[in-house]
């Protein structure tokens, strides 16, 4: 098409944007501060919204083979196990929103976009990271760590919570910690007792603390998050390794199936939740942010991932148009601005609820509890997630 793009990030935004545009004919590369490819071993979550854009991308059928579609998402008291509500995956999810539901490992995940974007004929650089930029009246120059400049028609800042795109954009502001830290692992699932983990979205509730844990890999292995709000730990590396006898004292006292489940584990990461408040500016004439880098999510919705995936195929969509570079953006930055700050703050505010923080937190868990019992909570809360599943950008767009 004749418009140089460069991404800065090889993370799932960085690919994912790749794959979407250089399938509308753009010619790209893609830059990564990192010597080598890789995922920490965590699993995420893929919902409807987000399988919707992989389908168009051609992807969604090998990513469905590496996953795991849960049956359910349930949401438990800590202790005794007792149901908030329940919401039907499945089956029923691939019908209600045309698309499935589906746990993935995330270099799973990673890899199927890598070789899809080599396939495509993308070219990724590894070991040289986008440190700013300066705009021109065609187009931006990029500075690279080498030492290097590159020029471009439109720079794209997939690089991110601590994106040095949004840095040069918009000024520092660094993110703020949240009190919170997530531990995250995997055990091999014939490690524990058979059908100690149900095949669901399980998400047990506590004060101050909450635990997830899923299928990856067809039910090889099972994945567990637990998040615990604490202030002796600030790093935020996905790659630091945790105590994993101190995640197991966290959790003592917990439904067997947690603490069961925590036995089987060997080994665990740990970092620091930081946020950030939704920015209202994601452009700047020939310069985009994307994913973390304009919008990160806390973990409590499971909706990082595929925002950024929603990003990619809008930024694609809007450049195709016959638009100049700024105006496009501006459009790509209005279509998704409202819909991600939504959901950012959603997540957010289920921190409260999932840790039982404030009194009004505890009691809406008592609400739920007894709409449960008269089998009224699974229909609300499969309302509050239907604006975020039933989203289907592409048809949306045209």
């Amino acid at each position: 098409m004749g418009i140089k793009i460069v991404i800065a990030g090889a993370g799932i935004g960085g690919l994912c944007a790749a794959l979407a545009l250089r399938k509308k004919g753009f010619d790209l590369a893609v830059y990564e501060q990192s010597a080598e490819l890789s995922e920490v071993g965590a699993g995420l979550q893929l919902s409807p919204n987000a399988m919707h854009v992989l389908a168009r991308l051609n992807v969604a059928d090998e990513i469905k083979a590496l996953g795991f579609q849960p049956s359910a998402a349930v949401m438990r008291h800590y202790q005794t196990g007792a149901h908030y509500f329940s919401v039907p995956l499945g089956a029923s999810a691939t019908e209600k929103y045309a698309a499935d539901y589906l746990h993935i490992h995330r270099a799973d995940l990673h890899t199927a976009l890598y070789n899809a974007c080599i396939e495509e004929g993308v070219s990724v650089h590894l070991g040289d990271a986008v440190l700013g930029y300066q705009l021109h009246d065609n187009g931006v120059s990029i500075e690279f760590e080498s030492g290097t400049h590159v020029q471009a028609d439109l720079l794209v800042g997939a690089d991110g919570i601590k994106s040095k795109v949004q840095a040069c954009m918009l000024g520092e502001s660094p993110a703020e910690f949240t009190g919170q830290v997530a531990w995250r692992g995997t055990v091999k699932a014939n490690k524990l007792p058979k059908n100690l983990v149900k095949p669901k979205a399980n998400l047990w509730v506590g004060p101050g603390q909450h635990f997830v844990s899923y299928y990856l890999r067809g039910g090889d292995l099972v994945n567990f998050v637990a998040v615990q709000e604490r202030d002796d730990w600030r790093k935020e590396s996905w790659n630091e390794a945790g105590d994993i006898n101190e995640l197991k004292s966290a959790f003592k006292g917990w439904h067997p199936e947690v603490t069961e489940l925590l036995q089987g584990a060997e080994s665990c990461f740990l970092w620091a939740l930081f946020d950030r408040k939704p920015l209202n500016q994601w452009v700047d004439k020939h310069v985009a942010l994307l994913g973390d880098a304009c919008h990160p999510m806390l973990p409590f919705l499971a909706q990082g991932a595929a925002m950024a995936i929603e990003d990619s195929y809008a930024l694609a969509h809007c450049l195709v148009s016959n638009l100049p570079i700024p105006a496009a953006l501006e459009k790509y930055q209005n279509l998704r601005l409202a819909r991600t700050k939504g959901i950012q703050l959603g997540a957010r505010k289920n921190a409260g609820l999932y840790h039982m923080r404030t009194p009004i937190d505890q009691a809406k868990l008592a609400v739920l509890s007894g709409l449960s019992k008269l089998g009224l909570s699974d229909a609300l809360a499969a309302k509050q997630l239907d604006g975020i599943y039933g989203y289907n950008l592409p048809k949306n767009l045209g």
